[in-house]
């Protein structure tokens, strides 16, 4: 269970324990002092509001985020492999992007964009679809960043077996849970996954605190 969970949950039970302890008694009087009582419903309501808005239960977050698009790579002739289209290598990029590219007729794997900041560890990036969102030819995915002004990443792009992506979307979906999100070491990656690609990618601005 997650600590914006246990938030709400403790915010639920402050607010029945005000509603409870206004109820009057044979005294005419509540179970609780009104001032505590009134102390005790603020402080659960803020706890619900807090929890709910920092979390999935509320979808703001997702519907108001806004991605930018870094520069574009042309692409001549026929698509051969999985490629990257934008952001270009040594790109310079907003704290969220969409990462564009193509993939040749037939190909049937997924396509993973993975992350390795300075701390030499490994994040795959997913929206509400986990794997890259393909279509036509084209894959896309929302990659975020959450470093320093000017750091440096590895964005790598993988393909992925069934065993890789299922292994790529439980480790997201565990991380989310926990609100904890640790990164892969690279003994941890999933033999299904062979990478096709590596740019490096700078942040334009500081990232850091910002997801």
């Amino acid at each position: 269970m997650s600590t914006k969970i246990v938030i709400i949950l403790i915010g639920i039970l402050l607010v029945l324990f005000a509603i409870l302890g206004n109820r009057k008694g044979s005294s005419d009087k509540g179970f609780l002092n009104s001032k505590l009582v009134l102390t005790f419903g603020i402080i659960g309501v803020l706890m619900i509001i807090y929890g709910s808005y920092s979390s999935e239960l509320v979808n703001y977050n997702t519907q108001m985020e806004q991605v930018s698009i870094g520069k574009k790579l042309k692409i001549d002739g026929p698509v051969e492999a999985v490629k990257v289209v934008s952001p270009i290598d040594k790109d310079s990029v907003d704290c969220r992007i969409l990462t564009m590219g193509v993939y040749p007729n037939g190909h049937e794997k997924d396509i993973w964009v993975v992350i390795r900041p300075t701390d030499d560890r490994y994040y795959p990036q997913s929206d509400h679809t986990n794997t890259s969102y393909k279509r036509d030819g084209e894959w896309q995915v929302v990659t975020r960043f959450g470093g320093d002004k000017g750091e440096a990443y590895d964005l790598i792009i993988y393909e992925a077996d069934s065993a890789a992506s299922t292994f790529f979307s439980n480790t997201i979906a565990k991380w989310k849970e926990a609100d904890d999100y640790p990164g892969l070491q690279l003994a941890e990656m999933p033999a299904g996954a062979k990478e096709v690609e590596r740019l490096v990618i700078y942040t334009s601005k500081n990232c850091r605190g910002v997801f």
